[in-house]
Parts: C-alpha cells; sequence; structure tokens
C-alpha cells in the first residue's frame, strides 16, 4: 500500500462508479493515468475496489476496501496482489 492506494480507496469511496480517467483528473496530485490503473489493478487483485462489472473501467469500493478505510482492516491481512500481472 503506498498514499497514492489510499487516496484512490478514498475518492473511489465519495465518488462512486469513478473511472480512471475520472481520477486522473481530480485527485490533486501527480500521478498519470497509467500508474492510476496500475494501482487499482492492485486493488482489486487485493480485494479493496473492485470494477462495477467486469471489464468495465469504473470502480466502487468493496465491503473489505469500506472496511480498510474504517481502519477495521490491516492491508498485513490482504492476499499480495502480484505486480507482474499488472
Amino acid at each position: 500500500m503506498c498514499t497514492l492506494d489510499d487516496r484512490l480507496i478514498e475518492h473511489v469511496a465519495e465518488d462512486p462508479l469513478s473511472s480512471p480517467r475520472h481520477l486522473e483528473r481530480t485527485i490533486n496530485f501527480n500521478a498519470s493515468l497509467g500508474r492510476i490503473k496500475e494501482r487499482l489493478t492492485m486493488l482489486t487483485d487485493a480485494g479493496l475496489v473492485a470494477p462495477i462489472y467486469d471489464g468495465a473501467e469504473m470502480y466502487e469500493v468493496t465491503g473489505e476496501g469500506q472496511r480498510y478505510l474504517k481502519e477495521e482492516l490491516d492491508a498485513e491481512h490482504l492476499p499480495r496482489p502480484n505486480p507482474h500481472a499488472v
């Protein structure tokens, strides 16, 4: 987990159905569209966010993601995403 991951989860929770392009335009720090897509893929693999349907580029926070935001879930206990699959 990195700062970008936390910000992405927070923003998707506040603005459901966020797309990578929307996130790139609205988050106030330097992150390329490619980096945002990469991190969303990793967060999906970890079970914190999910596309609204298979193949969609719009995301929503999962139940696990909500627990993470409430600090009820430690990221150390999440499945390890495979960075080579991104």
